[in-house]
């Protein structure tokens, strides 16, 4: 191993065995012209990787061809990485190899779909009336969510401070009372931007006494409405579970607080 270890701290050694795993059986005189390295310098490299057993040599007529024996680097492997790290490391680098893969690409990176469960003591009538009441929703929304809720129909998410202004607006694309409610989602409505809506998708799923809510929010136009709604929908979702399970909203308006750490 010491033998191996050392061969192998030396960079322009390493650069050796790239170049053989590239392209096998090179010869002395191939290997100095790829490097651009003089032969006495690279005969020296060789027969250090020589003696550590990282590169064989065979004889064909008057030629020395080298090639790579990956043997002790695989006993390396077996003996440091494979019975401890060797799952975790596979994911490692497969997350590298994507972000290098992203970092290089062109393409636009698409933005995640943010998805939000939580589970209230209610049943799912009243869920479904919370999300639906333009009443119900001024209570822990701070907005009244104003439509007749039947598909195609537009709705408005209003101020209710009296000045009756529109901060987000959209159209009822789907309709199942009490269950499942589809919804378009503009965050800029007075925008004459041609950029398409986001979709919000609300599941009420009851369980006996309880209901799993589950929004998804998709179709995002980037990153900055990501962040926003991660903060958002928590803490609108928490407001609306604990008024159906205490009959009050938060103490606190939780949207006032800073994005929690993550």
């Amino acid at each position: 191993m010491n033998s191996v270890f050392k061969a192998m701290a030396d960079p322009t050694r390493r650069l050796l065995l790239d170049r053989l795993r590239e392209h096998n059986g090179q010869s002395l005189r191939e290997l100095c012209e790829r490097l651009d390295m003089k032969r006495q310098s690279a005969t020296q490299h060789m027969d250090i990787l020589e003696e550590a057993n990282l590169v064989i040599v065979v004889r064909r007529g008057r030629e020395r061809l080298h090639y790579l024996n990956p043997t002790p680097i695989q006993e390396i492997e077996q003996r440091w990485i494979a019975e401890f790290d060797k799952p975790r490391l596979r994911t490692i680098d497969a997350i590298r190899n994507q972000a290098e893969e992203s970092a290089m690409s062109t393409e636009p990176v698409p933005v995640p779909i943010y998805l939000y469960v939580t589970y209230i003591r209610a049943s799912a009538e009243q869920v479904w009336q919370a999300l639906t009441d333009a009443d119900v929703t001024a209570q822990y929304w701070a907005h009244a969510n104003v439509s007749d809720w039947q598909p195609g129909s537009a709705w408005e998410h209003q101020r209710i401070d009296g000045s009756g202004i529109v901060d987000v607006a959209g159209r009822v694309i789907t309709v199942e009372p009490p269950t499942r409610l589809v919804i378009t989602f503009d965050d800029a409505p007075d925008d004459e931007s041609l950029r398409e809506p986001s979709v919000v998708t609300f599941l009420v799923e009851p369980h006996e006494d309880i209901v799993r809510l589950t929004v998804t929010h998709e179709n995002l136009p980037n990153r900055e409405m990501l962040n926003g709604i991660s903060h958002g929908w928590p803490a609108v979702l928490a407001n609306l579970k604990s008024l159906l399970e205490t009959g009050e909203v938060l103490p606190q308006a939780p949207w006032g607080m800073a994005p929690a750490h993550t």
